[in-house]
């Protein structure tokens, strides 16, 4: 072919370019977000120019201030109606900023806040050579128990981004429940994925058992995530678009404009049902639902207890956030293809996380099939596909990362000389020794089993009426079972406290500084406000239930 003529099909085949339009962003809309990640890159660079003596105090001042920043943005945006009449798609259709979205932004800000307390606590520990110590690795890149470790620990090294990190994490996360398009979901995904595989391995104490929880994690993660990306692909096949509300059109029929590089697929209901449940398969796998919960209990009980808090609480948030908008804005066409299979996933959910927990002889892997048993009552509230079943769930998370916080903070107390004494049978007599410590830690147990004047019961009666308003009542009465199994484990930690003798050679509970003190304080607070004057904070979530389409 001469050059003349492939020049002419080259001129032929290109289209002219008129214009081509400037993205518009809504800054102001967005700066919940955009402030924690610019903290985030802030504390990147302390990490690379502040003297290492110093970075400590700069990176928990960047990171409080950040949380607390983004934090009054989002009263702000909720405050102009931006959670009511102004919801709106921002940011050219890639995010949604409406009354869920503001909710679960709002409370994974508070939940980032306390853990970063839980972070930055460094009297837990003996002092080393001198140095206060914190839960993380000297140096996380040092072989475990080599000389390199021992010389970080001996010169006072501290892993200091672990500030960082967790602000990258909480960026991806408050993107996550807000994406309007699969694309955007999947990026949030790997943002506040990867910084946690990271914050797994950084445990001070038992080094090998962290690193194993964080490859662990990374893998059944990495799975996790391709199952959504390959989803992502078939849907894309489906509605030639990978905007929420185009997908929902066409599931819904109301659209028929056909791409024709797609027309052969477009309609075909075989990559409709593949790929929505890859999609789901993958946000199950992050909130920890029976049978994607393999992962939970290791990476809970191997992860620096501080990071396992952050993680039990705000990944939750942020993954059913993500869900209910999935399920609801996306694919409430397809419903009666989905809520057979949910029920069954949120039935051997509550089931297996209660049965399972009593077995664990490890509070920390205790705590964890809680977490799976949780994800399984939060399910049922998801499942009702009603305005009560959204703000109920919005209401459940915002009370179960309190106490779920508090907990874990509580775990870091018990110590002895290997650190955190989290085999149950060093529990015993603590209310004895700590009474304190003991009762506080009781309170937390009795919300999670759902006892009354808790945030525990009013969450759970909110889920449970919202499912049996939405023709749930047999998925209630299984969830009242498993509440009964759940209950019989939490009472019996508590008898172990209270009721048994204490070992002479028991854990002590180390006094921590402010900072855990503040976050273990909070956590009771909101858990009795939320179980005694529950109504303000339902309304709030009922008023925040709607999503904009």
């Amino acid at each position: 072919m001469s050059p003349t003529a492939v020049h002419s099909l080259w001129t032929t085949a290109a289209d002219p370019i008129t214009k081509i339009d400037a993205p518009k962003i809504e800054y102001g809309q967005l700066s919940p977000t955009l402030i924690v990640l610019a903290a985030a890159i802030v504390g990147v660079l302390i990490e690379a120019f502040v003297p290492r003596r110093s970075r400590y105090v700069a990176q928990v001042f960047v990171s409080v201030v950040a949380l607390a920043a983004a934090f009054a943005a989002v009263i702000g945006l909720a405050a102009g109606g931006f959670a009511t009449t102004k919801s709106h798609i921002a940011a050219m259709g890639a995010v949604a900023v409406d009354g869920p979205a503001l909710f679960l932004q709002g409370v994974i800000l508070l939940t980032g806040l306390i853990a970063v307390f839980t972070f930055a606590e460094r009297r837990l520990d003996p002092e080393a050579h001198g140095n206060r110590v914190d839960s993380f690795a000297a140096q996380a890149a040092s072989v475990p128990g080599s000389e390199g470790e021992q010389a970080a620990v001996k010169a006072g090294f501290t892993t200091t981004e672990v500030f960082p990190l967790a602000l990258f994490a909480v960026g991806g996360m408050l993107v996550f429940p807000a994406a309007n398009d699969l694309l955007t979901l999947f990026v949030a995904l790997e943002v506040f994925s990867l910084p946690l595989y990271l914050l797994c391995a950084l445990a001070r104490r038992k080094r090998i058992m962290s690193q194993e929880a964080a490859v662990k994690y990374f893998l059944l993660g990495a799975f996790a995530s391709a199952f959504t990306l390959f989803g992502i692909a078939l849907l894309y096949g489906y509605a030639g678009s990978v905007s929420y509300a185009t997908i929902g059109q066409v599931i819904d029929g109301t659209v028929r404009t056909v791409d024709p590089a797609l027309a052969g697929t477009m309609g075909n209901d075989a990559l409709l049902l593949i790929g929505g449940a890859m999609v789901v398969m993958g946000l199950l796998f992050k909130v920890g639902a029976v049978p994607f919960h393999m992962w939970t209990p290791d990476v809970y009980q191997g992860a620096p207890t501080p990071v396992t808090g952050f993680m039990a609480a705000a990944t939750k948030v942020a993954a059913f956030g993500a869900l209910l908008r999935l399920l609801y804005v996306v694919l409430p066409g397809l419903r009666w293809d989905w809520r057979p299979v949910m029920w069954a996933v949120a039935i051997v959910t509550m089931l297996g996380g209660a049965i399972v927990a009593i077995t664990q002889t490890d509070i920390k892997r205790l705590l964890a099939y809680s977490s799976i048993a949780h994800a399984g009552f939060i399910l049922a509230g998801v499942i009702a596909m009603n305005p009560d079943g959204i703000s109920s769930v919005l209401f459940y998370l915002a009370a179960y990362s309190f106490v779920t916080l508090g907990a874990f903070g509580v775990v870091t107390l018990v110590r002895d000389a290997g650190g955190e004494a989290t085999h149950l049978s060093k529990w015993a007599g603590l209310g004895r020794r700590s009474p304190l410590v003991a009762a506080v830690f009781a309170v937390f147990l009795l919300a999670f089993a759902g006892i009354p004047l808790t945030s525990g019961f009013a969450g759970k009666f909110a889920v449970f009426k919202a499912a049996a308003e939405g023709g749930g009542t047999p998925l209630v009465v299984i969830g009242v079972i498993s509440s009964a199994i759940a209950a019989f484990f939490y009472i019996r930690v508590i008898v172990l406290m209270f009721f048994s003798e204490p070992k002479p050679e028991g854990p002590t509970v180390a006094v921590p500084s402010p900072l855990t003190t503040t976050a273990i304080a909070l956590g009771v607070i909101v858990t009795l406000v939320l179980g005694l004057a529950p109504q303000y904070f339902l309304d709030l979530a009922g008023q925040a239930g709607v999503f904009v389409r």
